[in-house]
Parts: C-alpha cells; sequence; structure tokens
C-alpha cells in the first residue's frame, strides 16, 4: 500500500503545520516518523515519505474523540492509539515497521484468509481430547465452519469506538497511550498502511489481518481503536448476542488469533461465552 508519487501524502502537512489546525485539530506536540530509506534499482535513494504522526506523550481520556472527525478522514487519515509496553517503549521508532513487505489488502479475500488460518492453527483429530485436541475447537471439527452472520447494530460504530478508547483508556487497560495519525483508507487498514508486525509469529503479511478487519468492519461494525507492539484493540457496535451466535465468531478469532485461546479461555466454546458474547471490546494478543 503505497500512496501515488503525483500526490502529496496525506501526512504531509504536519511538516507545516505540527498541531492540524487546517484539519480543524489542535494536536498535542508530536513527531512525523518517516519511512525507512529505500534504494531504487539504480542505487537512488527512494523519496522519504512520511509513514506516520505520534504524540511525544501520553495523551487523555478524549484525546481521540478530539481526533476522529469528517475532515481528518476526508484528508486520508484515521486517529488511533499506540500503546507501549516495558522494554518496548516507543516501538514504533525502532525499526519495527516495514511497510514495503506488506501486500494489498484489495488482493485478497476474507474465507480464504480465515480458511487458510483455520487449517494451521486446529489440532489433528488424532490427536483426541483435550487441551490439543478436538475439544479444544468444539462444537466444530477440523473442517472451516465458514463465516458467522453480521450482527444487528446497537450503536453508531464511530460513537462505540470513542466511547470504547475512553473506557479503556479510564481503566487502565491502555495506561499510557500515546495518539497516532496514518494515512489510511479505513480503520481496518491501518495496521497494513503502517507495516505492522505484531502477528508476525502467526503471519507475516499484515494485509490478510486488514482483510479480516475489513470484514469484520462490515458485518459487525468493528473499528481499530488501538495497537501495541503485538496486541490490538478493536470496538465492536454490532457482536452477537448469544451464545449460537458467538460460536462462529470465536472459530473466526481462533483462526485470527489462536494465542487468545491457547493462552487464555483454553476453547472456542469458553472464548466465546466469555470474550465475544455481547462484548464491544475485542482484543488481541499474538506471542
Amino acid at each position: 500500500m503505497t500512496h501515488p508519487l503525483n500526490q502529496p501524502h496525506p501526512l504531509s502537512v504536519f511538516a507545516d503545520d505540527p498541531q492540524g489546525r487546517s484539519l480543524g485539530l489542535e494536536l498535542p506536540p508530536g513527531t512525523l516518523h518517516h519511512r525507512p530509506v529505500r534504494r531504487g534499482r539504480l542505487g537512488v535513494k527512494v523519496r522519504r515519505e512520511p509513514l506516520l504522526w505520534v504524540s511525544d506523550a501520553p495523551v487523555g481520556v478524549d484525546a481521540l474523540a478530539a481526533c476522529r472527525g469528517a475532515a481528518l478522514a476526508e484528508a486520508g487519515l484515521r486517529a488511533v492509539l499506540f500503546q507501549e509496553r516495558r522494554g518496548l517503549e516507543s516501538w514504533w521508532t525502532r525499526d519495527e515497521l516495514n511497510p514495503a513487505s506488506m501486500s494489498d489488502p484489495d488482493d485478497h479475500h476474507v474465507e480464504p484468509v480465515l480458511r487458510e488460518f483455520w487449517s494451521g492453527v486446529v489440532p489433528d483429530p488424532e490427536e483426541g481430547e483435550g487441551p490439543d485436541g478436538a475439544g479444544l475447537t468444539a462444537p466444530f471439527g477440523r473442517d472451516w465452519p465458514g463465516l458467522a452472520e453480521s450482527g444487528a447494530p446497537r450503536e453508531d460504530p464511530e460513537a462505540a469506538a470513542l466511547d470504547l478508547a475512553a473506557e479503556l483508556v479510564r481503566d487502565g487497560v491502555l495506561p499510557s497511550p500515546r495518539l497516532a495519525l496514518v494515512a489510511a483508507g479505513r480503520w481496518a487498514d491501518v495496521p497494513t498502511a503502517m507495516g505492522w508486525r505484531g502477528p508476525v509469529n502467526h503471519v507475516v503479511d499484515t494485509a490478510l489481518i486488514s482483510t479480516v478487519l475489513r470484514s469484520w468492519e462490515d458485518r459487525f461494525g468493528a473499528r481499530v481503536i488501538a495497537l501495541g507492539f503485538d496486541e490490538l484493540h478493536l470496538s465492536v457496535a454490532a457482536p452477537p448476542l448469544t451464545t449460537a451466535a458467538s460460536l462462529p465468531v470465536a472459530a473466526e478469532h481462533f483462526a485470527f488469533c489462536p494465542d487468545n485461546v491457547w493462552q487464555g479461555s483454553g476453547s472456542v466454546r469458553a472464548y466465546a461465552d466469555e470474550a465475544v458474547t455481547g462484548s464491544g471490546h475485542w482484543g488481541f494478543w499474538w506471542d
């Protein structure tokens, strides 16, 4: 996902307007970070392009709400929160981001992506029941169960995103969030556009992650609100409300981020009850 060479990059406005006033913003002090410098085929350096803008210090409860207006989206920018982790402070400055290595989410379709993920994490039926056996994915077997049905919206997805972001900051789930701006056409594409590699131990190409996130945007009113070094937080405006509706969603989550089940609930069925049914917050962590 690259920006057209004949157009100014959406983030370039902050070079001369660091507070974003031309976009109706009043940003806190921040830094414009650039893509890693690459060389072309003849050894000539490729144009240095902005990658993201990040606040220099943690922000408060309402910081995201002040930045997720229509003007920012119309400028091709999305506001999210970045969360640091002990030993990985300012992880976005550590050469961990590699957008050039990602494909384009437009080149993928959600069902084949999740089917492939599923086949890579479900246990061999010969292993039997137990934490590493068929009981892990019950009531589903080894075959991919298919996409879950869409949820019924309970609230506006953007309002749900802002409410959840404020709640996670207030409750200490995101104890020291930085405000970040990324050039992306939709929330689901933020991880790929910035070259995020949080799920690298599960999937190398983050465009596959964005492909699933796009589908969850459409089916469940999901929005990306925060990223850490290897964690991802989504708000959900239309979560499944029954166990029966939640089980196929839990299967998708297991395929998408198996550590949520392997190192969390222990089974798809338990995970559905604990983390999916009626939940407006879907959090993921890759070991």
